[in-house]
């Protein structure tokens, strides 16, 4: 009896555990990318002219661009530079969406419909227009792009964190400190920063995999990063001027190590998300 007990615990054990191995898994090539993008900043920008547009080889596992340059070692920058975009852009995201979510649960009345209103107003608006906009307004650029993003993608996770802030200010143990003559920032420390620590952090990583395809986007469109900057968009975007000729290589494998990187961004999130969360029907 006592060892068909353990059985579930045993199996959540094992599920725990295999749950971690993914995320330090996919942690580990994530940072592996962002080390080899550091390394090959350099040959991504040595050119020769003898060997333009060659197809994948041993030499060459992505082919070569236009201008003689390696691509493998491109699309490694490249990914580099949105790793760290995507990590700028979500993590000020994240931060807006915790500020706007705590005023609104601690003051409440005007100001939390005031961030309702705000919520629904950029939930409502087409969101890769209003990215589009604001990327011209602020005239393109690394630091624009980074803005653009961190400006259009908190409304999700505000309105989650409102949700998670509204349940601990209406709790009894919130109530009897207010009736000890608590103050709003104390509450706000004590109770619901603690309550708000996970769903921040699993918030911040799954915006990570929409900062990084959104900087990509606008790069494509030629609003994002400088031209200049071996990123992901650009390189889809030089790519397109050379598809028709049969130089799949430079479209192809650059946006599938693009769609690799979001899914284990991805899966780090969904598997963070399942560990802090003791209802989630993962664990």
């Amino acid at each position: 009896m006592t060892a068909l007990l353990a059985l579930p615990r045993l199996a959540l054990g094992d599920r725990r555990r295999r749950t971690l191995a993914y995320v330090g898994l996919s942690l580990l090539v994530v940072l592996g990318v962002l080390v080899a993008g550091g390394l090959a900043a350099d040959p991504a920008q040595t050119t020769s002219l003898a060997d333009r547009n060659l197809g994948p080889s041993a030499d060459h596992w992505f082919g070569t661009d236009r201008l003689g340059r390696d691509v493998l070692a491109r699309t490694l920058t490249g990914l580099r530079l949105s790793l760290l975009v995507g990590v700028a852009a979500a993590s000020i995201s994240a931060v807006i969406a915790l500020l706007l979510a705590c005023l609104a649960a601690v003051f409440g009345g005007v100001v939390d419909r005031a961030v309702t209103w705000l919520v629904d107003l950029f939930l409502s608006l087409p969101h890769l227009v209003l990215l589009i906009l604001l990327a011209f307004a602020l005239g393109g650029g690394t630091r624009a792009v980074v803005v653009v993003v961190a400006l259009t993608h908190w409304p999700s996770l505000t309105r989650v964190l409102r949700g998670r802030a509204g349940e601990v200010m209406s709790s009894d143990y919130v109530a009897v400190s207010r009736q000890l003559g608590r103050g709003r920032w104390w509450i706000a420390r004590r109770h619901l920063a603690g309550h708000l620590t996970g769903h921040f952090l699993v918030g911040a990583v799954l915006l990570f995999p929409h900062a990084i395809l959104h900087e990509a986007a606008l790069s494509f469109l030629g609003l994002g990063v400088d031209p200049g900057e071996p990123s992901i968009g650009v390189l889809l975007a030089e790519s397109m001027r050379y598809l028709t000729a049969g130089a799949w290589w430079l479209a192809v494998l650059p946006g599938l190590c693009l769609l690799v990187v979001v899914k284990l961004v991805d899966t780090i999130g969904e598997n963070t998300r399942a560990l802090l969360d003791p209802r989630s029907h993962h664990l």
